[in-house]
């Protein structure tokens, strides 16, 4: 089975590939299609065992310590049943209390089951599943509210921040009026529920409790204690972790979460791309001070930088979060184990000095030979593209219209200019009473005075 690792406040950030893991020298393709809205994905690793056939995530012996299985309680229980003065007692002390969140509540109806002084169930993977499924209601730290309380034969069902149902499931479905005017029974804005449920099991019926004893026992899962945003927050991390956020440190592999309850809001965001990697670098500080460079991919620091005036920046590149947040410390993927081959597929960065390019891609199997006379004359290879030959009633090229049109025009200014001349008389030409005309000047009369 494969099982993705969801996107998860404390989960580390890492490039985005898979990393798949192949026993015993398996020859194969595991071809995995990544759907990318904008989010990048969490690693992934696969091992194959040729043995058993079946394909276990790396999740199966040791996950994510939010998920683990709880610590049981030891609250004293007596053997009286519950009556229903007490009961009464109980909804007026528990009802609309407020708490935080010690684990992640997913939302949906079944909701999760803690037994009194026992187990949580589910827990590990079941746990996983179920909020990677149905989506979470609160987060670790988040406040959270009793918002109804509800006795069966030997449970306490906890409707948490409104619960997982509707509170009129079906009457917002009816409508009643008359006349063509019609009025929803129940006012709904139509919006989903997004609650919890917890559900408390006693063995063969619920004893005689009070509110301090109920609390309690839901300890493992929410802290009913007086305690600040900051105080609820860090107490659902491991103790370096937590020792780090109060001391207003920030290390690599944190969320953007644990960055804000430890150093507040940056003076200043800058968005830019290395390579093909957006990221986001948050800057605490100003010169003479201490500058810190916080770079953010998703919500994962991915890399702190420390620049002091004077002085070397320390850059720190290395994941310190991410065995925190195992149950047993082990990274998310394990380093390589014997006769173990691990293939890095997705968006791998190469060390251009030290690795060879990637092979450009191909549809031939692993160590499948072509022939020689391959891409030549092959059904469906690349040829020189040849275009149509024109044909004569084909639109005629620029430069054969624009001749044309300057002929044209030439023909025309000469037929004009022949026109012109034959509406103008020719001098030369005889007159019709057979007269000619000259051109030489009239001679004066012979009585008129000559000029001295």
């Amino acid at each position: 089975m494969i099982r993705p690792l969801p996107t998860s406040p404390y989960s580390v950030a890492t490039p985005r590939h898979f990393a798949v893991i192949c026993r015993h020298g398996i020859a194969g393709v595991c071809a995995l299609t990544l759907a990318c809205s904008g989010v990048l994905a969490s690693a992934q690793a696969i091992t194959i065992d040729t043995h058993s056939g079946a394909n276990k995530g790396n999740g199966t012996g040791t996950v994510d310590r939010r998920y683990a299985q709880v610590k049981p309680t030891n609250v004293p229980l007596t053997q009286s049943e519950l009556d229903a003065k007490t009961r009464s007692e109980l909804i007026r002390m528990l009802q609309a209390e407020q708490g935080f969140a010690m684990r992640p509540f997913p939302m949906g109806h079944k909701g999760l089951k803690l037994e009194a002084n026992g187990k949580l169930v589910p827990a590990g993977e079941p746990y996983l599943d179920m909020v990677t499924e149905f989506g979470i209601c609160a987060k670790p730290g988040d406040r959270v509210v009793l918002t109804d309380i509800k006795f069966d034969h030997n449970k306490i069902i906890f409707a948490l921040n409104g619960g997982p149902d509707l509170k009129h499931r079906f009457l917002r479905h009816i409508e009643l009026g008359g006349g063509g005017a019609m009025n929803p029974v129940v006012q709904d804005d139509g919006n989903p529920a997004t609650g919890a449920r917890l559900t408390l099991e006693f063995k063969g019926h619920i004893p005689e409790l009070t509110g301090t004893e109920v609390e309690a026992l839901l300890a493992p899962l929410i802290s009913f204690g007086v305690k600040t945003p900051i105080e609820a927050f860090t107490d659902t991390l491991p103790e370096k972790l937590k020792s780090a956020i109060l001391g207003h440190d920030v290390m690599v592999g944190m969320t953007t979460d644990m960055v804000l309850f430890a150093l507040g809001q940056p003076e200043r965001k800058v968005r830019e791309v290395e390579g093909q990697m957006p990221f986001e670098e948050w800057i605490y500080g100003a010169p003479p001070k201490p500058v810190e460079f916080v770079r953010i991919n998703g919500n994962r620091v991915i890399r702190v930088e420390i620049a002091k005036v004077g002085e070397q920046p320390v850059v720190f590149d290395k994941d310190e979060v991410e065995g925190m947040m195992r149950t047993d410390g082990s990274p998310l993927v394990a380093a390589d184990a014997p006769k173990t081959r691990t293939v890095k597929m997705g968006d791998v960065q190469r060390d251009p000095d030290t690795q060879a390019p990637a092979p450009p891609p191909t549809l031939t199997a692993p160590g499948e030979k072509l022939p020689d006379n391959a891409g030549q004359n092959q059904p469906g290879a690349m040829k020189p593209v040849q275009f149509p030959t024109q044909k004569p009633d084909d639109y005629p090229d620029v430069e054969a219209a624009r001749r044309a049109d300057q002929a044209k025009q030439a023909e025309a200014a000469d037929k004009t200019k022949d026109a012109q001349q034959d509406t103008q008389p020719d001098a030369t030409k005889p007159k019709p009473d057979g007269s000619a005309s000259s051109t030489a000047p009239a001679s004066p009369p012979a009585d008129a005075p000559q000029p001295h």
